[in-house]
């Protein structure tokens, strides 16, 4: 399944014509069905989607496990929505949850669910989140500067920079965008809100870019790319949702059952990291000679290490670049 288009709607699909140009193909489909496949081949499998966008993967799983009951969870309700649309034809084995991905435990209770037999996490912001002229999130054309993924609540992109002290910005561009000109744009930021006030993202491009050098040959990329990146992480509190969601998806995992995360960037893939690599190895203290059974790991690792998408996907699908996978199945109940 080479195109997230080609994927069926369904007879009773009522996404319409305008919608579809937000359908992208989901990143690294096809090894995400090959590695959660082991654990949903069972009668009654359940899977939680925990971003589930427009519902691209999880039209997949649908489709390909006869006996599936999936639960996507999303903050957006126009995604939730227009993917309740298009999954409309499953029936009762596509269920929804309004809420963020930390809440895999209460998605779970609220359909009738005690624990999962698979978890996704494709993390980031949606296709159409980004494609949206209207949401903020892309340098390439001009809108509000809003940027958050939940429209009805939340601070907006641009009240956070009209209110920020120039210390806190600088902190957000460093620390979440990896911004070397971090404080050269903090300052300039305070400096023009305070001549008029910054409301969109063309003005928003335009001032990073008259801070930030463009080395021809070197440079790579918008030069407000990694503060867009870092505003949307800070608006939607990204890191910190998933810091609580991958403990949470361990816990909700059934014996047996397997989570898999996919990362767009070094500081999601660390945290995805840690708390893998955490569960997966033996909890006993180095001094202790033999190893209690409440220390046994809790998950073994699917893959090793982190996976990329293959040369012929990227050039099919660019979103998949930066993609970095990761996989695990849990072995041990925790009381």
């Amino acid at each position: 399944m080479s195109n997230k288009d080609q994927v069926s709607l369904g007879p009773t699909s009522l996404m319409t014509t305008t919608n579809q140009e937000f359908l992208h193909e989901p990143v690294m489909l096809s090894r995400t069905l090959e590695l959660l496949a082991p654990a949903l081949a069972k009668d009654s499998a359940v899977m939680v989607d925990c971003t589930l966008g427009l519902g691209g993967h999880s039209e997949a799983f649908l489709q390909a496990f006869e006996n599936l009951t999936l639960i996507g969870i999303d903050r957006d309700l126009s995604a939730l929505a227009l993917a309740k649309a298009r999954l409309a034809h499953f029936g009762d084995r596509a269920k929804f949850f309004y809420g963020t991905y930390d809440q895999i435990a209460k998605a779970l209770s609220e359909n009738g669910k005690s624990q999962a037999d698979a978890i996704l996490m494709d993390l980031g912001v949606s296709s159409m989140q980004i494609d949206s002229k209207d949401r903020g999130f892309a340098y390439s054309f001009d809108a509000p500067l809003d940027m958050r993924m939940d429209l009805d609540s939340g601070t907006t992109a641009a009240t956070l920079v009209a209110s920020a002290t120039e210390a806190e910005l600088s902190r957000i561009f460093k620390d979440y965008g990896e911004e070397r000109f971090a404080s050269k744009i903090a300052a300039e930021l305070v400096a023009r809100r305070q001549q008029s006030p910054i409301l969109s993202s063309k003005q928003l491009a335009s001032i990073v870019s008259d801070v930030v050098p463009f080395i021809p040959g070197k440079s790579s990329g918008h030069p407000a790319k990694r503060v867009f990146q870092a505003l949307r992480i800070a608006v939607n509190e990204e890191l910190e949702i998933l810091e609580r969601a991958v403990p949470s998806a361990i816990a909700a995992l059934a014996l047996g059952g397997r989570l898999l995360v996919l990362s767009y960037h070094s500081l999601e893939d660390r945290i995805v990291k840690q708390a893998i690599v955490q569960a997966a190895n033996s909890s006993a203290p180095v001094e202790m000679p033999f190893e209690l059974p409440e220390h046994a790991p809790i998950l073994k690792l699917v893959v090793k290490g982190a996976e990329k998408a293959s040369l012929e996907e990227i050039a099919s699908n660019p979103r998949s670049a930066s993609v970095r996978l990761r996989a695990a199945e849990k072995i041990r109940k925790v009381a």
